[in-house]
């Protein structure tokens, strides 16, 4: 009788031993899971090099780096504060953009499947359309580098330049698009609402960039900086002179049907642009909620008169890179605090008021 009892007693402390096991486990198991939980950020700002995205860090007080294999060796971290906006740098070019933000979203810890991406760079920018500090919201992303190109002393008699499209015969036929990452059309209603809540903003200037402009005979040229509406082209070759702006402008209007206009050129915005396209169709991101502003931090082609080597080498000392710099935020700002502040109206897409 005795030693029945103790067994079963013994069984019973067994069992419950296993029992507090178990629940030690399953304890265990939910706080892992909740430590893994991806982060859902509101808003992801996408910055290209380091003064790009200090411009945003230096506003968004405290933050917490989170650490993802594969970013750029140079930003190997995402940095989030509490609002939930978020800031990456991809490193500069096609292939960090497109490396980097791959390296994000299948990393899986971010949850970006309501987020909205900011864009936000330093470009160089059309005296046609703006001026040194001027904020462009683009409405199309044109990769100007996919085209077939002859040396310029051998082109054809007429033609403006030595770039035609890939499988064309001239320069002025539209190509097929074979690639699919020749031109985007952004969402319309998130550029319309991000241009109606920063095109009042005071922007930042500075004398240099108040004397170099001077030179311009023309507005907006030689006007102050204002936000402005209008296209970017991407290409790893930096141009330079008023032969290849003409051709950027020329094949914006070929690619998008002369509905687009040349306004800023950078190196990125296809790549980012096709990554979180290919994410959103494995339902992990959304194309709709991508904006894109791009500040001119110098001329794409020089004053009357004067050289485009010049132009192209001596870029720096048109004054504009730090008062783009500081405009990136002072017109993203508007964007981001809407979005932010006033989560409710934005998480199931851009506010119709």
């Amino acid at each position: 009788m005795n030693k029945t009892i103790r067994w079963v007693a013994v069984a019973v402390c067994f069992g419950l031993v296993c029992l507090f096991s178990a629940g030690a486990n399953a304890a265990g198991n939910m706080a892992g899971n909740v430590a893994k939980k991806p982060i859902a950020p509101k808003l992801l700002i996408i910055s290209m090099f380091g003064p790009e995205g200090k411009t945003w860090l230096d506003h968004l007080g405290d933050t917490r780096a989170i650490q993802i294999a594969g970013l750029s060796p140079d930003y190997p971290a995402v940095h989030c504060n509490r609002d939930a906006i978020c800031v990456i740098t991809t490193g500069m070019g096609h292939t960090n953009a497109a490396a980097s933000m791959a390296a994000l979203i299948y990393s899986r810890k971010f949850d970006l499947r309501k987020t909205y991406f900011l864009v936000a760079g330093v470009a160089g920018i059309n005296p046609a359309q703006g001026t040194l500090g001027s904020a462009a919201w683009a409405r199309y992303l044109v990769d100007f580098g996919i085209q077939w190109e002859l040396d310029g002393r051998e082109i054809p008699s007429g033609w403006k330049s030595g770039y035609l499209g890939v499988n064309t015969k001239s320069e002025n036929e539209k190509p097929p698009l074979d690639y699919r990452t020749e031109v985007f059309r952004l969402n319309e209603e998130l550029e319309q609402k991000a241009y109606a809540l920063s095109r009042d903003v005071a922007l930042a200037d500075s004398p240099a960039a108040q004397r170099y402009r001077a030179q311009y005979p023309s507005a907006p040229a030689n006007e102050p900086p204002a936000v402005i509406q209008c296209d970017t082209v991407a290409s790893d070759t930096w141009f330079a002179g008023t032969a290849l702006g003409q051709r950027a402008s020329d094949w914006t209007k070929l690619l998008t049907n002369s509905r687009g206009v040349y306004c800023t050129a950078q190196q990125e915005d296809n790549a980012t642009f096709e990554v979180i396209k290919r994410a959103a169709a494995a339902g992990l991101a959304d194309t709709d909620r991508v904006a894109v502003l791009r500040a001119g931090s110098d001329f794409d082609r020089p004053p009357p008169g004067g050289s485009d080597v010049d132009n192209l080498l001596n870029y720096q000392e048109q004054g504009g890179f730090d008062p783009a710099l500081e405009n990136l935020y002072r017109a993203g700002a508007p964007l981001v605090n809407a979005i932010v502040k006033d989560w409710a109206h934005w998480k199931n897409g851009v506010p119709a008021d």
